[in-house]
């Protein structure tokens, strides 16, 4: 007996389907809907995708090789297994780690005029000339890079996280580890450190490189399940629940005769009100932020978009996650898609169908 629920599994198959058929760049997308309050996956969608029924009878040589030598890799389970940069969609994250670490309070402004230069480096924001003088919300709402560049590495008399406080929080909300899904090849991602740039680069840690973490780039990867699961813990107020798609098992004659139920990975390690400041800006974002089109829903939502770079081209994966309703979270809804440009412009609209659905129908 599954989590899933099939229209929204529907749904959200077809939006990705499109997405990933009627381009070439597009070389593939996932997207996640779990339910913050007890870890249960409520659709889960891996596209390019393929006919279990044509395993089941036995497939022909033909349509074996089509499944294989497919260089969109149908085979290839991208919500559990898929790693990438998280972009943006790690901020809130970070920003709540700075408010319970004390290195921001709510109402703490940093000034972002278009970005930071340390020596004959230039950190940039996305907006040329900056934002203006930026408090955690606001920072989370627009996605503001030198707040985080400043909160994460810190920058002149502003102290930061720095690399080791950065990673803990990391480890808290369930990144660089498997969660324990209920499906196999979960991968667990991975944070990068100094010992390994050390080893592996034969570089020391520089500074830009916390800096490249604090807004989810350099070497950081992490799946669409971590992503949910960090987002479903910070809307529900700090508990990091394992993901999981069997509700029950049943008899040949429908009897039941196991559940499953919810099991907390972690809970407590982070005070609720840092959270519900986090809350507020991912709410700033729907409001008059980078999420703006979710303003139309029938409920309240709260959201963060991302954008990630990866490879030399400067390509980027497209990143959504948001919950809602934002008083009292019943539903989050993670999406990526690979080359798939900015966060707004192609994730958000597939999250927004399956949060009209599930609001309305």
């Amino acid at each position: 007996v599954l989590t899933i629920d099939a229209p929204l599994q529907k749904i959200l198959s077809e939006q990705l389907s499109e997405l990933v058929d009627k381009t070439k760049k597009i070389t593939g997308a996932a997207a996640i809907a779990m339910d913050p309050k007890t870890g249960e996956i409520l659709s889960l969608v891996s596209s390019p995708s393929f006919d279990n029924n044509a395993i089941t009878r036995g497939l022909t040589e033909e349509e074996y090789k089509l499944l294989t030598e497919n260089t969109k890799k149908p085979l290839f389970n991208r919500g559990i297994t898929g790693e990438y940069p998280s972009g943006s969609t790690i901020k809130p994250v970070i920003a709540a780690a700075a408010l319970a670490e004390g290195i921001i309070k709510e109402n703490t402004l940093i000034n972002s005029v278009g970005g930071i230069k340390v020596g004959e480096w230039f950190f940039p924001d996305w907006k040329p000339g900056g934002h203006g003088a930026t408090d955690v919300k606001k920072a989370i709402s627009e996605s503001v890079n030198t707040f985080f560049y400043t909160i994460g590495g810190g920058f002149e008399e502003f102290e930061g996280l720095g690399i080791d406080r950065l990673t803990q929080y990391f480890n808290l909300f369930g990144l660089g580890q498997k969660l324990g899904v209920d499906l196999a090849n979960e991968a667990d991602g991975f944070i990068p450190s100094k010992q390994w740039k050390e080893s592996n680069k034969k570089e020391r840690w520089y500074i830009g490189d916390t800096y490249h973490l604090s807004i989810g780039q350099g070497d950081i990867l992490v799946t669409p399940l971590q992503v949910a699961a960090y987002t479903s813990t910070i809307a529900n107020g700090g508990t990091l629940y394992r993901p999981f798609l069997a509700r029950a098992f049943s008899a040949p004659d429908q009897k039941i005769i196991q559940e499953n139920n919810p099991l907390i990975i972690r809970n407590d390690f982070i005070n609720k009100k840092y959270l519900d400041i986090v809350k507020k800006g991912m709410r700033e974002a729907v409001l008059t932020g980078s999420a703006t089109s979710l303003s139309s829903l029938p409920v309240s939502a709260a959201a963060k978009t991302g954008t990630a770079q990866f490879g030399s081209n400067n390509e980027t994966h497209a990143w959504f996650t948001a919950f809602a309703p934002y008083e009292n979270p019943e539903i989050v809804i993670t999406v990526v898609v690979e080359a798939g440009g900015e966060g707004h412009a192609t994730a958000l609209p597939v999250a927004k169908s399956g949060l009209e659905y599930w609001f309305t129908k």
